[in-house]
């Protein structure tokens, strides 16, 4: 005789449907915690810290874009990232490759040698087009984690000084509980007759944190460089001279991390 697929079966005992009930549920949206040191002690004094992104509404009205939920949430989750220097240049295309004028000149509180020491242009095979330029500033800034916490890089979206760059960020992300590496700014220069200007103090990209969890919030946390992420910074510090895909690397560098790498600073 065929059992009907319609009746019902035996009920679940009261610790089963409790599981049942639990598992249901979503769980409970932890914290991660995430810390950031400098990379280097040289002229790291005029780097400032990280700070969180917190834009005051002059408006009280539950209603408003300043109230709302999912701004506020989206806003707190970005830390910004200031720029250390003025910058102001103008870029000239020729057929072997190209001038750069540092527009300051005399004026610029940055020595010329010094200015091309932090300003890198990428070779012209490096770019995406032949006719938009990328160029790096280094940034001794490095993000570390025991938490499965990928750190993302953005433009800074949440700052309006009424100059538009002269082109885009190249933005990235990647796992920053096994590569805790320093992260540099990339920009790729689309309209070349217009002159890129940074000011020391403004916002010069944001950083972004994410985790399995969704709903989580991060802890930013000033962390202490230990000699165990001392070393295991070196070991995958220059690999991308040496490798193409760097991702294909994470499986070994989450086999050789060690247990703990994030210490708060005291």
């Amino acid at each position: 005789m065929l059992k009907n697929p319609f009746s019902k079966g035996p009920r679940a005992s009261e610790p089963e449907a409790q599981a049942d009930a639990a598992r249901a549920e979503p769980a409970e949206s932890r914290t991660y915690t995430v810390g950031w040191l400098l990379n280097t002690e040289q002229s790291s004094v005029i780097w400032d810290s990280p700070r969180p992104v917190r834009i005051e509404s002059q408006s009280s009205d539950p209603r408003s874009v300043g109230q709302c939920p999912s701004v506020l949430d989206f806003d707190r989750r970005h830390y910004v990232i200031n720029c250390p220097i003025d910058v102001h240049l103008r870029l000239k295309l020729t057929a072997t490759g190209m001038d750069v004028t540092n527009v300051l000149a005399d004026k610029s509180p940055i020595r010329a040698d010094a200015l091309q020491r932090w300003i890198v242009f990428q070779p012209r095979h490096e770019w995406r087009n032949p006719n938009r330029p990328v160029l790096q500033m280094l940034t001794p800034f490095v993000f570390v984690t025991d938490d499965p916490v990928y750190v993302n890089q953005y433009p800074p979206i949440h700052h309006y000084t009424g100059e538009t760059r002269p082109g885009v960020q190249i933005c990235g992300r990647f796992p920053t509980d096994i590569w805790p590496r320093a992260l540099q700014w990339a920009f790729e220069w689309h309209d070349t007759a217009k002159e890129l200007i940074l000011r020391r103090g403004e916002p010069l990209f944001s950083v972004r944190f994410e985790g399995p969890d969704p709903a989580a919030h991060v802890r930013l946390i000033e962390a202490q460089k230990t000699p165990e992420l001392e070393s295991y910074m070196a070991s995958i510090t220059g690999v991308t001279e040496i490798v193409g895909q760097t991702y294909s690397l994470f499986k070994t560098a989450r086999e050789r991390r060690p247990a703990t790498l994030l210490v708060p600073k005291q």
